[in-house]
């Protein structure tokens, strides 16, 4: 592992899941009006962050991502009413499993990104991104054969 963080090559993966009301378009409007963000960003569209078993976030951990990052819409703007807040309270739950089983609490963030906030997703990403890269490798919970 410490081979991996001197590695000035190593870029981290990043497993974004993105609520498609909110989000998914912030990302969208961060690509059409050319805001750079790093690429180690992998986006998955989902219908609301509620949808979100807590299982496919240890599954891309399990499959080789970095991090993770679940964004939704902001409280009261929820396509589904309550989804964005059955899935903080999810994670939050998650997240303190993660911690306990030795996961690193900055290697899984959730947030809130409206549709008109593509700055505010870039930044988000680069904070992500950076909070990674000081960890390194995620290789604790990663498959091997």
């Amino acid at each position: 592992m410490a081979e991996n963080r001197l590695n000035k090559g190593w870029e981290p993966k990043i497993v974004a899941f993105c609520c498609n009301w909110c989000t998914y378009a912030g990302a969208d409007l961060a690509g059409i009006s050319r805001i750079q963000y790093p690429p180690s960003v992998r986006i998955v569209r989902v219908p609301c962050t509620g949808r979100i078993n807590p299982f496919y976030i240890v599954k891309a951990l399990q499959e080789g991502a970095d991090g993770v990052l679940v964004s939704g819409c902001h409280p009261g703007e929820c396509h589904y009413l309550t989804g964005n807040l059955s899935a903080k309270r999810k994670f939050a739950m998650l997240k303190n499993f993660l911690s306990y089983i030795g996961i690193e609490p900055d290697r899984t963030v959730f947030t809130w990104v409206s549709a008109s906030e593509g700055e505010r997703f870039a930044r988000v990403v680069q904070g992500v991104t950076d909070a990674v890269k000081v960890l390194g490798p995620m290789d604790k919970l990663a498959k091997r054969i």
